[in-house]
Protein backbone atom coordinates (compact mmCIF):
# COMPACT_ATOMS: atom_id res chain seq x y z
CA UNK A 1 0.00 0.00 0.00
CA UNK A 2 1.17 3.27 -1.15
CA UNK A 3 1.63 5.62 1.88
CA UNK A 4 -0.16 9.17 1.71
CA UNK A 5 2.85 12.09 2.30
CA UNK A 6 0.67 14.70 4.03
CA UNK A 7 2.29 18.18 3.06
CA UNK A 8 4.25 18.56 0.11
CA UNK A 9 6.34 20.96 2.00
CA UNK A 10 8.54 18.17 4.14
CA UNK A 11 10.00 16.34 1.11
CA UNK A 12 10.84 20.12 -0.70
CA UNK A 13 12.87 20.43 2.84
CA UNK A 14 14.69 17.05 2.53
CA UNK A 15 16.29 18.04 -0.76
CA UNK A 16 17.01 21.55 0.18
CA UNK A 17 18.93 19.75 3.20
CA UNK A 18 20.35 17.80 0.82
CA UNK A 19 21.52 20.98 -1.09
CA UNK A 20 22.75 22.37 2.10
CA UNK A 21 25.13 19.21 2.62
CA UNK A 22 26.66 19.46 -1.29
CA UNK A 23 25.96 23.51 -1.43
CA UNK A 24 30.13 24.04 -0.09
CA UNK A 25 31.47 22.13 -2.93
CA UNK A 26 28.86 23.20 -5.38
CA UNK A 27 29.20 26.83 -4.71
CA UNK A 28 32.83 26.47 -4.02
CA UNK A 29 33.29 27.27 -1.11
CA UNK A 30 34.66 23.80 1.06
CA UNK A 31 37.60 25.24 1.50
CA UNK A 32 35.78 28.09 4.35
CA UNK A 33 35.68 25.67 7.47
CA UNK A 34 33.02 27.79 9.55
CA UNK A 35 30.50 27.86 6.51
CA UNK A 36 30.81 24.35 5.01
CA UNK A 37 30.44 23.14 8.22
CA UNK A 38 27.61 24.95 9.36
CA UNK A 39 25.99 24.20 5.76
CA UNK A 40 26.68 20.17 6.53
CA UNK A 41 25.41 19.94 9.73
CA UNK A 42 22.19 22.07 9.17
CA UNK A 43 21.25 20.17 6.36
CA UNK A 44 21.39 16.73 7.69
CA UNK A 45 19.53 18.18 10.74
CA UNK A 46 17.10 19.89 8.14
CA UNK A 47 17.51 16.51 6.02
CA UNK A 48 16.67 14.15 8.78
CA UNK A 49 14.04 16.18 10.49
CA UNK A 50 11.94 16.74 7.07
CA UNK A 51 11.95 13.07 6.04
CA UNK A 52 10.69 12.37 9.68
CA UNK A 53 8.11 14.78 9.28
CA UNK A 54 7.46 13.54 5.80
CA UNK A 55 6.57 10.01 6.92
CA UNK A 56 4.85 11.03 10.58
CA UNK A 57 4.07 13.96 10.53
CA UNK A 58 4.34 16.01 13.93
CA UNK A 59 4.00 19.97 14.74
CA UNK A 60 7.25 20.24 16.51
CA UNK A 61 9.22 18.88 12.95
CA UNK A 62 7.95 21.91 11.52
CA UNK A 63 9.11 23.82 14.61
CA UNK A 64 12.32 22.56 14.23
CA UNK A 65 12.58 23.01 10.70
CA UNK A 66 11.80 26.62 11.07
CA UNK A 67 14.42 27.30 13.37
CA UNK A 68 16.78 25.25 11.61
CA UNK A 69 15.75 28.09 8.78
CA UNK A 70 15.99 30.66 11.42
CA UNK A 71 19.70 30.18 12.10
CA UNK A 72 20.53 29.74 8.40
CA UNK A 73 19.44 33.53 7.71
CA UNK A 74 21.54 34.75 10.85
CA UNK A 75 24.25 32.02 10.81
CA UNK A 76 26.64 34.16 8.35
CA UNK A 77 26.01 37.14 10.66
CA UNK A 78 26.84 35.35 14.10
CA UNK A 79 29.31 32.96 12.85
CA UNK A 80 31.05 35.32 10.93
CA UNK A 81 30.90 34.77 7.18
CA UNK A 82 29.07 37.98 6.05
CA UNK A 83 31.53 38.73 3.74
CA UNK A 84 31.92 35.87 1.52
CA UNK A 85 29.15 36.03 -0.83
CA UNK A 86 28.37 32.58 -1.62
CA UNK A 87 28.33 30.78 1.09
CA UNK A 88 26.33 34.09 3.01
CA UNK A 89 23.34 34.10 0.02
CA UNK A 90 23.38 30.10 0.27
CA UNK A 91 22.59 30.01 3.61
CA UNK A 92 20.00 32.87 4.16
CA UNK A 93 18.14 32.34 0.81
CA UNK A 94 17.81 28.61 1.63
CA UNK A 95 16.67 29.65 5.02
CA UNK A 96 14.27 31.83 4.16
CA UNK A 97 12.89 28.98 1.95
CA UNK A 98 13.20 26.33 4.62
CA UNK A 99 11.18 28.95 7.21
CA UNK A 100 8.87 29.97 4.48
CA UNK A 101 7.97 26.11 3.80
CA UNK A 102 7.67 24.88 7.30
CA UNK A 103 5.35 28.17 8.41
CA UNK A 104 3.63 27.40 5.49
CA UNK A 105 2.94 23.81 7.11
CA UNK A 106 2.10 25.34 10.57
CA UNK A 107 -0.62 27.89 9.22
CA UNK A 108 -2.61 25.56 7.01
CA UNK A 109 -2.43 22.02 8.84
CA UNK A 110 -5.99 21.44 10.73
CA UNK A 111 -4.20 19.38 13.35
CA UNK A 112 -1.20 22.23 13.71
CA UNK A 113 -3.21 25.21 13.44
CA UNK A 114 -4.33 25.71 16.91
CA UNK A 115 -1.62 26.61 18.47
CA UNK A 116 -2.18 30.04 16.87
CA UNK A 117 -6.24 29.41 17.00
CA UNK A 118 -8.67 30.02 20.03
CA UNK A 119 -9.59 26.76 20.83
CA UNK A 120 -13.32 25.64 20.71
Amino acid sequence: MKQHVKHWQDPLNAALGLWLVFSPWLLGFQDQATPAMNAVAVGILLGATALGATFVPRAWEEWTEGALGLWMVISPWVLGFEASRDPMMAAVATGVVVMVLALWVLATDKDYVHWGAASH
